[in-house]
Order: structure tokens, then sequence, then C-alpha cells
């Protein structure tokens, strides 16, 4: 028989996960679709993922990330209200992690932060290669933000758009393309020593497969998406067996009334308990 913890969550028992992706659903439905699959595939028996999209999307630029960052807050906040048992932020730049890992007593996985953290107990020299040469600063931020400029030490870009990928998950003759593209960035990394290779985001992570992955040996490629899920599974597991969960002491510290009075939120029943500054 299996106990409950001292909240009454049981280990091993079923648990919901929100996916939250930065794209429009119906702009790029074709992603959804291959993206709910790829995760059911992935997820363990019992484990419900539901892939929410965002409408406007983000738009390649810094002000578009900072609204849409905003929105995965809230989202952050809905998830655990509707009772989720995790939240994934589904974007490669992590726009609104920190901010939503503050704003819950739920674990919250960050694609980016979560696949750059694993590279790093599978190799020493990590790479990451994004879907258009815009985005190089944002990685490179990230890369800054999470102290890990010693280890995730190239960051290269194709040149693509996410309509690209949209039309590449039906059209095989458009997937060859890109994936010759991205074949040859890995390489390129590769031959400075990479060890380990991260495609930048959630649509390359599903187009390229086991081929992609031959061609880049003894290197590693790895499905950030895929991680994400492992990881938010882990952290729901951890948190029923031993309470694991952020430190609230100042950096995921939560919030207090008056926040989610500026957010325009009413406040949570027992949860948000953090201290007013």
């Amino acid at each position: 028989m299996k106990k409950a913890n001292a909240k009454g969550e049981v280990q091993g028992a079923p648990m919901r996960i929100w996916y939250q992706s930065f794209t429009d659903h119906d702009e790029t439905r074709a992603y959804h679709d291959r993206l709910s699959e790829h995760i059911n595939r992935v997820a363990r028996p019992g484990t419900q993922i539901d892939v929410v999209g965002m409408s406007p999307p983000a738009r390649r630029h810094r002000i578009t990330e900072t609204r849409c960052a905003l929105d995965a807050v809230k989202n952050a906040i809905r998830a655990e209200r509707d009772g989720y048992d995790a939240y994934i932020l589904g974007h490669f730049q992590d726009s609104g992690l920190w901010d939503s890992r503050s704003a819950v007593d739920i674990p919250v996985v960050g694609l980016g932060e979560n696949a750059m953290l694993h590279a790093c107990t599978l190799g020493r020299k990590i790479g990451l290669v994004t879907i258009h040469p815009i985005h190089i600063p944002y990685h490179e931020d990230q890369v800054l933000r999470y102290g890990l400029q010693q280890r995730v030490v190239a960051v290269s870009a194709v040149e693509s758009a996410a309509n690209d990928y949209v039309l590449a998950f039906g059209d095989p003759k458009v997937a060859r393309a890109i994936g010759a593209k991205y074949a040859k960035e890995i390489r390129g990394l590769i031959d400075r020593g990479i060890e380990v290779v991260i495609p930048a985001g959630g649509l390359p992570s599903l187009l390229f497969g086991a081929a992609l992955k031959v061609s880049a040996a003894p290197a590693v490629v790895l499905d950030s998406v895929a991680l994400a899920v492992k990881a938010a599974e882990m952290a729901v597991d951890l948190k029923r067996f031993n309470g694991t969960a952020p430190s609230r002491a100042s950096t995921f510290a939560l919030p207090w009334p008056a926040v989610y009075d500026a957010l325009g939120l009413s406040q949570p029943g027992a949860k948000g308990k953090g201290k007013k500054r």
C-alpha cells in the first residue's frame, strides 16, 4: 500500500504536468501535434502532460520575450491552482523561468536550463545550435546566468524560421534540408572539441532522430524536450518523497499578497506564503 506524505501526496501516484509552449497552436499546429506525440512516448504510464500554446507567441525580440515571460508566470500560477503537479516552461530561452519558479509551490522545469545542466553530467565541453543567429545573445546570457561559461563554450546557429520546421514535419525534403544545416553546424562544433551538442529549442529536438545522433558520434546530441519531461517527473517524485523543493531563502522566495495584487490575481489559499519585504 502506497503511503501519503504530510501534505497528502502519494509517492508513485499519477501526475499531471503543464507544458507551456511559446508558440501559437493554430500557427504551428503540426508542431504541437508532434510535440504531444513525442511527450506521450517519453512520459511514464500514468503521467498526463498537457501542451498549452501562447497567443500571440514569441516574436524574436526582447520586448515580446518580456510579454511572454509574464504570460508564462501567470500560467504557472494557473497550473498550480488547476491541480497540476509540475510546470514545464518549453521555451529554450527560459524567459520567465526563475519568476515562475518564484511564483508557485510546484516544480518548475526550464527547457534550456535543464538541458544545459544535464549536459554537464555527460561531457565537459558543451555547445548549442540555435534556430537563428538572432537567438545567440539570448543563449549567451543564459550561459552566464547559470554560471556555465566554462562548460557551455560555444553557441552557433542555422538560418531557419519556426514555419520551416512546421513544414518539415510533413515534408521529408524540407526536413532533410534543415537537417543538413544542423549536421554542418554540429560537425563544426565537434571539430572544436565539443562533447555534448544541444539543439536549442523544442522544434529541432523533435525533428532530428537517430540518424543525426549517429552521425555526431562519439559526441552526444541531446533531446531537450525528453529531458524536461523526465526532470519534471523526477522533481514531482522527490517532492512527494521527501519534500525536495527550491530554496525560498532568497532567489526563489514565494510572493506575498501585494505581488498577486500587482498582477491582478487573487491570492491563493495556503500557497504563496512569502515574507513581506
